[in-house]
């Protein structure tokens, strides 16, 4: 029996997650559980489950769900000190970290700083502290499981000892990507897309946040940086190829000519029962690939101009230090404003380079350089944002 932690519960992997623990619960408790603001899916999971401790992100939201749930003998609290907490317990064996966003980033370190079972669905993480972070799973022997169904196919493909994957004999890392709502738009076209365009993820259910990060190739620039971090190679050593299909879900290239494929249908509970379970499989529910359904598999390169983000991430790496955290948060302030409509899409790379041009940056040696880093690119972002050239 493993008892699980799940940081950020009431979005799309955190459903996955708990889907696939109520699918074996001789295997699986949910021992601890937190969320943002969503009181009422809280609820719903409180009591279904029935977790020892179960955190908010504010202590109004803590209040609304103790009240609701006062009948049930769980220990309700609120904060980043109350997730650090839960994600480091001496009697949790795994910790699903799925907060979205800059916000994820403590209780994930905490995490790992406890030498746990950690399943990284937070790309940010890595992103923003990469180096920070591959540095603290090796100093506490953690166990960092890609939850990214990219980073999970990697993963699989790769050879495997008992500490888990390795590069060895690597040729190329081909990080695939599903191309987006916007894959066949002219830049004509792109100009005038609405959020909710962009929202309409054609092969995934996702929040709104990383489905417009896919429809601007944001999120394949963040997991080329996560991809980078995780397996130990360069932006030169990944080779980003959009798959329409979202059937090969990312492929390993070899030295003497092999291609290695982890294929499966797009659910999320693959990638999330392989990181609970490794090295064993269980069943997900999932039905298994119709290869004569699927019938063509498709491959494009990804085109830079329409796309400028994916060129940016790999600037950003290169550039170092914390110049991934400020290209992070830029792109968190200006998606946030392409969603309430204050810019266009095509704003929010041009806003995302400008941040990049205009910032310092600096070596990631602790979480706070980190913070600062993030706090300056924000506002930077919101100036630009505020000024008659972004204004829709």
């Amino acid at each position: 029996m493993q008892n699980i932690c799940l940081l950020g519960a009431t979005g799309s992997i955190g459903t996955s997650t708990l889907d696939v623990i109520k699918k074996h619960p001789d295997r699986f408790k949910l021992l601890s559980v937190a969320a943002n603001t969503s009181v009422d899916r809280m609820v719903e999971i409180c009591r279904e489950f029935q977790p020892v401790r179960a955190v908010m992100g504010t202590e109004q939201a803590r209040d609304a769900l103790a009240a609701q749930c006062a009948d049930l003998e769980i220990q309700f609290d609120w904060g980043v000190e109350a997730m650090e907490s839960i994600a480091s317990a001496s009697d949790c064996d795994q910790v699903m970290a799925s907060i979205m966003g800059f916000a994820g980033l403590s209780p994930t370190l905490a995490a790992i700083r406890s030498g746990k079972r950690v399943l990284l669905a937070n790309k940010e993480s890595l992103v923003t502290a990469g180096h920070l972070f591959m540095e603290e799973v090796k100093r506490h022997n953690a166990i960092l499981m890609p939850i990214d169904s990219e980073h999970n196919a990697i993963y699989q493909a790769l050879p495997q000892t008992q500490h888990g994957a390795v590069k060895r004999d690597l040729d190329k890392i081909l990080l695939t990507a599903s191309g987006g709502p916007f894959r066949t738009f002219s830049y004509a076209d792109m100009k005038s897309v609405t959020p909710e365009q962009a929202c309409a993820h054609p092969n995934w259910s996702m929040g709104q946040k990383i489905s417009v990060d896919s429809a601007s190739l944001m999120n394949k620039g963040l997991e080329l940086i996560e991809a980078c971090w995780l397996f130990d190679v360069t932006p030169a050593d990944v080779q980003v190829v959009v798959h329409p299909e979202s059937i090969i879900h990312s492929m390993v290239s070899y030295k003497d000519g092999s291609v290695l494929a982890q294929m499966g249908n797009p659910d999320m509970k693959i990638p999330i029962a392989y990181g609970m379970t490794w090295p064993e499989r269980i069943d997900t529910g999932v039905p298994p690939l119709d290869m004569f359904a699927v019938a063509q598999l498709n491959f494009e390169a990804p085109d830079l101009e329409r796309f400028p983000n994916l060129r940016l991430a790999s600037e950003a790496w290169y550039a170092g230090g914390t110049a991934m955290a400020v290209l992070n948060a830029a792109n968190e302030v200006a998606v946030a404003s392409f969603l309430n409509k204050t810019i266009g899409f095509l704003d929010i790379a041009r806003i995302n380079e400008e941040v990049l041009e205009r910032s310092e940056f600096h070596a990631v040696n602790d979480l706070s350089t980190v913070i600062e880093a993030d706090q300056r690119a924000r506002a930077l972002a919101a100036q630009l944002i505020a000024s008659e050239s972004f204004s829709v």
